[in-house]
C-alpha cells in the first residue's frame, strides 16, 4: 500500500469525510499499469507507433518520486493523451487513460473524470476489448468503476464492477492479487451505500485470495490489510467479537514477520484501537493509537494527516478512558513488542489487570459442561459457541502448534479448515443441532503425496489432540494443553493452553460491564452460579453418528482431492466447457462443497479446488435460471390455481412446494453463487434465505418473506375450506393471498431480470421470459436451452 493509499485509508476509517477514497491501489496500482500498458498491446492489433509506452510509465513513475504530482501529474497526462492520440496508438493512449482516472481520483477532480472514464470506454469498445476476456479490458472496468464510486455515482460503479467481475473470471488466475483488488473495490461501494453484509462478503473474499496466493499468509502485510479492512466493516455491523478477532490477527502478522517498523503498521495499530474503542475496551484503544501514533512518527512525522487524524483519535480514546476511571501508562508504546496485543488472546489492560496497566495475569471463568448421565442434549446446551469458532480455536490452540513441532517441513504445504457437511459448516448450527456429531473438529488437507509420507500418521496425531477445553463468560475458548489418554506423545503447545478465542454471539454491548468496568463486584456472581462456572467441557460432547464416521467422517486427515469426491463425485470442479456435468450437481452439494471457512492454506491448492466449485459458468447459470422460471411458471403460476379450483388440496400442496424450491433457487442465482453462495439443502433453505434476503440491497430481496407467507397460507389454502371436507371460515381469503403473491413474485422477477439486462419483455408469465435469458447463453450445447 502506498503513502496515498495508506491516507486514504486512515481517512475512509476515521474522518468518514466526503472525498474519502478507497485503499485498493494496493493490489491493484503496482500490477495494474503495467499489466494494462502490456496486455492492451498484446490485444490490440496495431501498427507500431511513435508513442513510448513504457517511457511514459517511467516518466510519469519520476514525477511521483519526485512528490510533485501535484503540479506536474496533471499537464504531464494531457500531454500523453495528445501524443498518444496523434500517433494513432490506441493501447498507448488507454493505458495514459486509466493513469489518467487514478490520478484525478486522488486530486477528487470527479467531474472531469466522469469524462476520462467515458473516453476509457469508448476506446476500449472501439479496440474490440469489450467483447473479449482481456485484463486490459478487466482492469480498464476496474478503474472506471472506481473513479464513478468516488464520484458518488455509485449505480454505474457498481454496474461496472459486475462486468468487470465477469470479465476476471476468464482471464485472470484464481489467485490473482488483482481479483482480490476487485472484491475490495466492491466491499467498499457496498460500505458506502449502507450494505455492509455484502462488503462483508466481498471483504472475506478478498482475504481468502490474499492468503491463498501468499507465500506465507502469517508474515504477509496485504494478508494484515485485509484483516483490518474486514474488522472495520464488521464493526459497522456490530459484530464486536468477530472484529476484534481479524484486528488482533492483523497485529499478530506484523510480529510474525516482525515488520512492526513498516508504515502500514500504524494502520493495522489504529483499526485495532477503533474495535476496542468500539468494545468500551479503553485502556486497549489507547494504547494501541499510541503505538500507531509513534509509528506514523518514525515513518512520516508528524505534519501529515496520518498523524493528525490518529492523534485526535487517541483524544477521543483518552477522554472516555478518563470517564471510566481507567488510567494508562504510557509503557511499550515505542514499538515494544510485548506490550502489543496478542491474537484472540485477552489484550493489554484488560479487566483482571486493574487500573494500573500492570500485566497481572487473569483467569476467565468458565462455562460448565455435565458429561454424565445427564444425556448428551443437557451437555450441548451449556456450550455458547458455534461449531465454526469451536473449530477455529481448535486449530489455532492445538492443531496448528501441534504441525510446526511435529511436522516442520510440511507445515507450509497442510491447509485446514472446516468444510462440508453438518450444520455448522454452514454457520447456522445451534444448541438443538450440537446433540450429535458436535466437538472440537478440523479437516488437514494434503496433496496425495504429502498425503503418502505423513498422511496415516497425522491422523493419529490428530485424533490425540486434547480435545478438554473452557469458555469464559465472553465466550473465548481455552483447550487445555494436556495430550490425551491414547495419545502417541505430547507436543510443545506454544503457549496453546492460554489462547482463546472471542465467539460473536457474545459480544460486549454499550451499558454494560466490559474489560475497562469491571470491578470485583461486577464479577462476585452468586456462589452456585460462580460453582456452576468452573468445570471444563470435556469431548465427546454428543455422540457420533454413522453418518460422520469411517467413509464418510467430517474431520481429520483428507487428501484434497479425496474430500471433494466424497461430496460431490469429482476430485476437482468441472470444466467450464462441460455443462452437463455441472447441471447434473445439485445445489446443495456445491454449497456443502464450497461453504464453512479455510483457516489455512499455505499453497492454495485447496482454495484453487474449492473456489472451481464455486465457479459455476455463468453459461450454466442462466439456463438454471431458465429452468427456475419454467418451474415458478409451471407450479405456482398454472398448476396451483388450477389445482385449487379443482378442489384437489394434494397437488396444490405439491405445486407451492415445487413453486417454493424453484424461486429460493432463483434468488440464489440471480445474486450469483460466486458472491453470495448457493442453496444449501432444504433443512437450511430458509436460514440461508433469511440471510441473503436480509441483506441491505439484495436482489429480490423481499422474496423469501413472502415463500414465507405462501407457506404459512397453504394448509387453509388446500385444506381449510369447506369445499375440501374440513368446514372452517373457508379457503378462498387464503387462496387469494396466495394467488397474488405469486404473482407479485412473478412481477419482481421480470423487474430484476430487465435491470440485469436479461429481457426486455414485461410478460410476467415467467414461461415466456425463458427465451430471452437463454439468448444470452453463448455455448450452442444443446443441454443449456430448453426444449
Amino acid at each position: 500500500m502506498d503513502e496515498e493509499a495508506l491516507l486514504k485509508q486512515f481517512a475512509a476509517q476515521f474522518a468518514h469525510g466526503p472525498d474519502d477514497a478507497d485503499d485498493t491501489d494496493a493490489a491493484a496500482a503496482a500490477q495494474g499499469a503495467d499489466s494494462t500498458a502490456n496486455q492492451v498491446a498484446d490485444d490490440a492489433d496495431q501498427s507500431p507507433a511513435t508513442f513510448d509506452t513504457q517511457q511514459f510509465l517511467n516518466g510519469l513513475d519520476a514525477i511521483f518520486d519526485r512528490h510533485t504530482a501535484a503540479t506536474e501529474a496533471g499537464p504531464y497526462l494531457e500531454q500523453a493523451m495528445v501524443d498518444a492520440e496523434n500517433a494513432g496508438d490506441e493501447a498507448g493512449l488507454l493505458t495514459v487513460l486509466n493513469e489518467t482516472m487514478g490520478f484525478y481520483r486522488s486530486q477528487g477532480r470527479h467531474k472531469e473524470n466522469q469524462w476520462i472514464v467515458q473516453r476509457a470506454l469508448e476506446l476500449a469498445a472501439r479496440m474490440g476489448l469489450t467483447t473479449g476476456t482481456s485484463e486490459a479490458w478487466a482492469i480498464t472496468l476496474i478503474n472506471c468503476a472506481t473513479s464513478m464510486r468516488a464520484a458518488k455515482q455509485y449505480d454505474q460503479a457498481e454496474d461496472l464492477y459486475h462486468q468487470a467481475q465477469s470479465v476476471c473470471r476468464h482471464s485472470l488466475a484464481p489467485t490473482d492479487r488483482r481479483l482480490a483488488a476487485l472484491h475490495n473495490n466492491l466491499s467498499m461501494l457496498y460500505s458506502e451505500t449502507n450494505r455492509p453484509d455484502k462488503a462483508e462478503l466481498e471483504l472475506r473474499e478478498a482475504l481468502r485470495i490474499i492468503e491463498a496466493s501468499s507465500v506465507n499468509p502469517d508474515a504477509d502485510i496485504d494478508v494484515s490489510s485485509s484483516h483490518t479492512n474486514l474488522a472495520l466493516t464488521l464493526l459497522t455491523e456490530h459484530k464486536l467479537e468477530d472484529a476484534h478477532w481479524h484486528a488482533a490477527k492483523a497485529l499478530e502478522i506484523y510480529r510474525t514477520g516482525h515488520l512492526e517498523h513498516s508504515a502500514h503498521y500504524a494502520s493495522a495499530l489504529a483499526g485495532f484501537a477503533q474495535v476496542c474503542f468500539a468494545e468500551r475496551r479503553h485502556a486497549d484503544a489507547v494504547t494501541g493509537y499510541r503505538h500507531a501514533l509513534a509509528v506514523i512518527e518514525e515513518c512520516y512525522g508528524k505534519d501529515t494527516d496520518y498523524w493528525r487524524i490518529t492523534a485526535d483519535n487517541l483524544r477521543q480514546a483518552e477522554e472516555a478512558a478518563a470517564q471510566a476511571g481507567v488510567t494508562v501508562d504510557n509503557a511499550g508504546v515505542a514499538g515494544d513488542a510485548g506490550a502489543l496485543p496478542q491474537s484472540g488472546s485477552r489484550l493489554p489492560n484488560s479487566p483482571a489487570q486493574g487500573k494500573t496497566g500492570a500485566n497481572a495475569a487473569s483467569s476467565p471463568s468458565t462455562v460448565s459442561v455435565s458429561t454424565g448421565s445427564a444425556g448428551a442434549a443437557e451437555a450441548v446446551s451449556a456450550c455458547p459457541v458455534s461449531g465454526l469458532k469451536l473449530a477455529r480455536a481448535f486449530w489455532t490452540q492445538m492443531g496448528k502448534p501441534m504441525i510446526a513441532a511435529k511436522y516442520p517441513q510440511y507445515a507450509g504445504r497442510i491447509a485446514a479448515g472446516l468444510v462440508g457437511h453438518g450444520s455448522e459448516c454452514y454457520g447456522f448450527d445451534d444448541a438443538y443441532s450440537q446433540d450429535h456429531d458436535f466437538g472440537p473438529r478440523f479437516c488437514l488437507w494434503l496433496t496425495d503425496e504429502d498425503y503418502a509420507a505423513i498422511g496415516e500418521q497425522l491422523e493419529a496425531d490428530y485424533e490425540a489432540l486434547p480435545r478438554k477445553f473452557s469458555v469464559d463468560a465472553q465466550g473465548r475458548v481455552t483447550f487445555e494443553a494436556h495430550a490425551r489418554s491414547d495419545a502417541s506423545g505430547a507436543f510443545p503447545s506454544a503457549g496453546a493452553g492460554s489462547t482463546v478465542i472471542p465467539d460473536a454471539t457474545n459480544a460486549p454491548t454499550p451499558g454494560t460491564a466490559t474489560d475497562d468496568t469491571a470491578t470485583a463486584e461486577s464479577g462476585a456472581a452468586s456462589s452456585d452460579v460462580a460453582e456452576a462456572m468452573t468445570t471444563p467441557i470435556d469431548a465427546p460432547l454428543s455422540p457420533v453418528t454413522p453418518r460422520a464416521q469411517d467413509a464418510n467422517r467430517r474431520d481429520g486427515v483428507f487428501r484434497i482431492g479425496d474430500f471433494f469426491e466424497s461430496i460431490t463425485g469429482y476430485r476437482t470442479a468441472p470444466a467450464q466447457t462441460a455443462p452437463h456435468e455441472w447441471l447434473m450437481l445439485a445445489e446443495s452439494t456445491l454449497a456443502a462443497a464450497t461453504n464453512g471457512e479455510v483457516f489455512a492454506d499455505p499453497t492454495g491448492q485447496f482454495s484453487k479446488t474449492r473456489q472451481g466449485f464455486k465457479d459455476m459458468p455463468d453459461d450454466v447459470r442462466l439456463a438454471l435460471i431458465s429452468k427456475r422460471l419454467g418451474m415458478i411458471a409451471q407450479a405456482g403460476q398454472y398448476n396451483l390455481p388450477r389445482s385449487l379450483k379443482r378442489g384437489d388440496g394434494a397437488a396444490a400442496w405439491l405445486s407451492i412446494h415445487e413453486f417454493v424450491q424453484a424461486t429460493a433457487s432463483l434468488v440464489f442465482l440471480v445474486n450469483v453463487p460466486m458472491v453470495v453462495g448457493y442453496m444449501p439443502y432444504y433443512k437450511w433453505q430458509f436460514a440461508a434465505l433469511r440471510k441473503l434476503s436480509g441483506s441491505m440491497f439484495a436482489l429480490l430481496p423481499n422474496v423469501g418473506e413472502q415463500l414465507e407467507t405462501v407457506m404459512r397460507l397453504s394448509s387453509a389454502a388446500c385444506y381449510g375450506g369447506a369445499g375440501f371436507g374440513e368446514g372452517g371460515k373457508g379457503a378462498a381469503p387464503a387462496i387469494k393471498k396466495i394467488n397474488d403473491i405469486v404473482e407479485q413474485i412473478a412481477a419482481d422477477i421480470v423487474r430484476e431480470l430487465k435491470r440485469e439486462h436479461l429481457t426486455t419483455s414485461g410478460e410476467t408469465f415467467l414461461e415466456w421470459q425463458r427465451p430471452y435469458v437463454e439468448d444470452h447463453i453463448a455455448s450452442d450445447d444443446p443441454v443449456l436451452k430448453s426444449l
